[in-house]
Formats: C-alpha cells, structure tokens, sequence
C-alpha cells in the first residue's frame, strides 16, 4: 500500500546510519519525508532526495512544534548511542525526548503511527539461542543506553495507550552499512592496530542487521495493521563473530586476528576495569566492557519470525553484501578493484 498525499513522514535522526537509510527507502516509496535535524547539522544530502528539513533538538521542547504541524507518521531514530556514561544523559535524550516529540506530535492533531527504533539489547545480557520477543526485557540493562532504551519502550506504550496512537517498535541487534560512523570505524582501528582479540571462540552468532534490511522493516511497520507490538528485527542469516570479523579483514587487507582471551577472564577483567573509570570519573570507555562482551562474546540469536509473520519481513541482503558495500562506501582505497 503506498501512502497518500496527506501522509507526512517525520524522521528523527535522519543524517544518522539508521535515519539516513530510512529516509531512502521512504522516499523511494513515495512518502512525503520531513527531517527533524539541528540547526548545526548538514543536511545537504538529505535536500538532494527531495527532503524537507526543519529545525528541532529533542532536548528542547519548544524547538519541535513547529516541525511537527501536518505529520501523520513518525519514525524516530535519534538517539544517544553509546556503551559508557551516567543515566542521565541518555535518559534525557532517549526518555524525555521521546515524550517531547510526542506531546508535540499529539499536539498537532494530525499523528497516525509511532515506530520507535530500540534494540535487541534491552534483553538480558546473555547468551541467547532463537530468543523471541515473549523473552522479558532485562530489569535493569547492562549499560546506561539499553536501560534508557526499556525506559523509552515503556513510557512510548503509556503515551500511545492515553492518546489511542498505534505504534510499532522495532528492535534491531547490531547496525551496520554505509555512514556508519561508530562500531565498523571503532573496530577497523583495533584491526588496523592489531589490538583486536577474539571474547572466547570468536564462534558465538552476532545479532547482525543491516541499515537497509532495516529500512524495509520500518516502512512495513508504517503499514501494518499488526501495532501494539514489538518486533526483532536482524538480517535473517546471522554470522559468527569470526565470520563478522574476517569478512572486515578481507576488505581493508590486514590479517585475521590470531588473539583470543577467555570468557571469564574478560568478564572478571572488564567488571575491574569499569569499576576503576567510575573511580576516576572517566568520560571515554574503558578498552573493555560488559557491553562489548556483550557484543563479542556472547551467543545473540534472535528469532525474528514474528516479523516474518506479521509484518511480512522478509530481509533481502545478506550479511556479505551488506558489510562489503560498507567497506566500499568508508575505505574505497582499501578495496581491491
């Protein structure tokens, strides 16, 4: 079904990896896309795609009424990503800014849907085998993101109850495409510098979901009749970590790690080193944590059937086009021609 001419889409976060690709496929859908960016943010390519862009900061109410008049649909994907730092932090941007944009959407009369981009880490940080979304959320969070990202789905389920808006969340694992500017940068420069070591076997699955398998979740979830409801959401085949990080070596030409530190050993390790940087009050990240433990250590299958059946998700790439279309667009002198 394609939207109408009345329909407008608001993206939040639209200049990031996850919003960038949801505006693409929106527009090439035929939506009328609006983008909420800062005023310091360079949307240029975002015009180019036949975007309108208005002016709005999350963290500033009032800032988003004027963004919001006409908008029947909204995808919100801004948030503050990261794996270290104070609750709060995230808590505001992710949590109250949630409820900013709502009360402002809600204001204007005109929202339909809500699609909220969360996370598969709002499970427990485990190891997990075909986990579906009957699992319970995790209580408190490994980190300060994923415990914002349980607080956003709880506060977005109260407001869509009071206001009667159906919404949709979706919950993707680990993110990656052209314009990623956070994980496949940060674990390039640990391969590139040989620091990167293998969280045991290297052997556990990853949670693997590409920007575009994503997109194309998003705008069936604009369409569904199946609301109310979370989905998980990865690329469908998942890889090894082995597989994630060899695949990265063949594209920028440096050697496969030989490295590799027992489980237990990085846990008991990374709980010592978190508690010495809360110490210190450090702001970076320690070089190992519980959340890339997380990441690299544990076993994170997810089942993405409800999706399949519901939404009618059928991911389209796979996991080796996806990461060498990356590598192409962010190290193009690293890619053999």
């Amino acid at each position: 079904m394609s939207p109408s001419d009345n329909d407008v889409l608001l993206v939040t976060g639209a200049t990031g990896l996850v919003g960038s690709h949801v505006v693409e496929s929106a527009r090439k859908a035929g939506w009328i896309v609006r983008a909420l960016v800062r005023r310091s943010t360079d949307g240029e390519f975002l015009r180019d795609l036949g975007v309108e862009l208005r002016s709005g900061d999350l963290e500033s109410p009032e800032s988003l009424q004027a963004a919001l008049v006409g908008v029947t649909h909204i995808v919100h994907c801004a948030a503050k990503v990261g794996d270290w730092g104070p609750y709060s932090e995230y808590e505001r941007v992710n949590v109250q800014g949630l409820r900013s944009l709502w009360d402002a959407a809600w204001s204007s009369q005109s929202l339909r849907r809500f699609v909220l981009i969360s996370s598969l880490g709002v499970y427990p940080a485990r190891d997990h085998y075909g986990t579906d979304e009957l699992e319970p959320l995790s209580e408190t969070g490994i980190d300060s993101y994923t415990r914002s990202k349980i607080a956003a789905e709880g506060l977005l389920k109260e407001l869509a109850a009071r206001d009667r808006v159906p919404f949709v969340i979706l919950r993707p694992g680990f993110i990656y495409g052209p314009r990623d500017r956070t994980v496949v940068p940060r674990v390039v420069d640990r391969l590139r510098s040989g620091q990167f070591a293998y969280l045991g076997s290297g052997e556990n699955l990853l949670n693997n979901t590409a920007a575009r398998n994503l997109a194309t979740a998003v705008l069936l979830a604009l369409e569904t009749p199946n609301t109310g409801e979370a989905y998980n959401i990865t690329d469908g085949r998942l890889v090894s970590k082995r597989e994630f990080i060899e695949t990265i070596c063949r594209g920028i030409d440096v050697p496969f790690p030989q490295k590799r530190i027992p489980l237990w050993f990085a846990r008991m390790l990374a709980s010592g080193l978190e508690r010495v940087w809360r110490l210190l009050g450090r702001e970076a990240p320690p070089p190992l944590s519980q959340a890339t433990i997380k990441f690299l250590g544990f076993n994170t299958d997810y089942s993405i059937e409800k999706a399949r059946q519901f939404l009618g998700f059928d991911p389209q790439l796979d996991f080796s086009e996806a990461m060498q279309e990356t590598l192409d667009v962010s190290y193009p002198r690293d890619v053999p021609m």
